[in-house]
């Protein structure tokens, strides 16, 4: 099909998305940017995503960000943009390898030629290494970049920093060895490399538009109390020991607007409860200036769970409602996210 007739569509597409989440009362919608390491704008540090075109680098012919922008706004709703930070892609397949190495001809050509001392491989996936300061700065200047150019309401990371699998560890002994001298341990550098991101990103964007909001949406799970006193009653993945994440201390330091925990189990579920974890993160954002959202499971609503059979449940819908009753009924909770819009048209939501 030719770019004209196909933007034409992706725009429709968005605008009825848009008017179907205006009727339902939907006031934010989060907008991924940087899915992996490319833009959904006309970026001078990205080349163009693929999710437009097919192609990596190639001009979609509009600028999707400020079209969701502007339609957004015109229906009163906010828009934040959702970055996830450290991908630059989403697995290593040869393919993916050819195609990365083709932008070294385009302006800007893929981080994954330009700096290939960054990039490492992780959960299959390659990564850029969050122990490198310039890696930090490369990924604060993508922030800045948006902020200073699109009226964004917002800036969203989710849950994605350190995302090993067992079989596809991050290889950053060398990393370590250069820059991690100072830190009792391995585990502790990692968590300053995460804080370090998160406090240079909080200080440029409220340099440069101090009412636009930060946050982050990080796994529910803090730390367990079988492993810290301050932790939760849980026995989930934990953010502070798996992805090396310590989000309590961003909220504790005022380093976010808001936190949006992920909390994607229902009450029932003994590892990991809904109103335990919802509770909990209360307790942390109380003394605090940062506002609590919550993330909800609505793509798990219809689904058949052996683990969680809650969801199927009347459809899930009773177990969906305990939730929202709940978020409404807690002061400390401001809000909830859906994660995600595509699921507003699966016929069990």
């Amino acid at each position: 099909s030719n770019p004209t007739s196909r933007a034409r569509v992706q725009q429709q597409a968005m605008i009825d998305k848009l008017d179907h989440l205006q009727r339902l009362g939907i006031n934010t919608v989060f907008f991924q940017v940087k899915p992996d390491g490319t833009a959904l704008w006309p970026s001078k540090i990205l080349p163009w995503s693929d999710l437009m075109t097919g192609k990596i680098g190639e001009n979609p012919g509009y600028d999707p960000l400020q079209f969701m922008l502007d339609e957004a706004h015109k229906r009163g709703m906010k828009v934040h943009a959702w970055f996830n930070p450290y991908r630059v892609s989403v697995n290593t397949k040869p393919g993916t390898i050819r195609e990365l190495n083709s932008t070294l001809s385009q302006q800007p050509a893929s981080v994954y030629v330009q700096h290939r001392d960054w990039i490492r491989t992780s959960g299959d996936r390659f990564v850029l290494d969050p122990g490198i300061p310039e890696v930090q700065d490369w990924i604060t200047s993508i922030v800045a970049e948006v902020v200073s150019r699109y009226p964004v309401d917002g800036v969203q990371f989710d849950d994605y920093f350190y995302t090993e699998s067992p079989g596809s560890r991050l290889n950053d002994n060398e990393t370590y060895r250069k820059y991690g001298g100072a830190f009792a341990s391995k585990a502790d550098w990692r968590r300053n490399n995460t804080q370090q991101l998160i406090a240079k990103v909080s200080h440029t964007i409220k340099s440069i538009k101090p009412e636009v909001e930060f946050g982050v949406s990080p796994a529910g799970v803090w730390r367990n109390r079988s492993h810290d006193p301050l932790g939760s009653d849980t026995r989930g993945a934990a953010a502070y020991d798996e992805s090396y994440a310590d989000t309590r201390r961003w909220v504790e330091q005022g380093l976010l607007d808001y936190i949006a925990p992920q909390i994607y189990w229902p009450f029932s579920r003994s590892a990991a409860r809904y109103d335990v974890l919802a509770k909990w993160w209360a307790d942390v954002v109380k003394p605090t200036r940062t506002r609590l959202y919550i993330g909800i499971a609505f793509y798990k609503v219809g689904e058949p769970s052996k683990i969680e059979p809650d969801w199927m449940i009347n459809g899930g819908v009773p177990e969906l409602k305990k939730q929202l009753d709940l978020n409404d009924a807690v002061p400390e909770i401001s809000g909830t996210i859906l994660f995600r819009e595509d699921y507003l048209n699966k016929p069990q939501t």
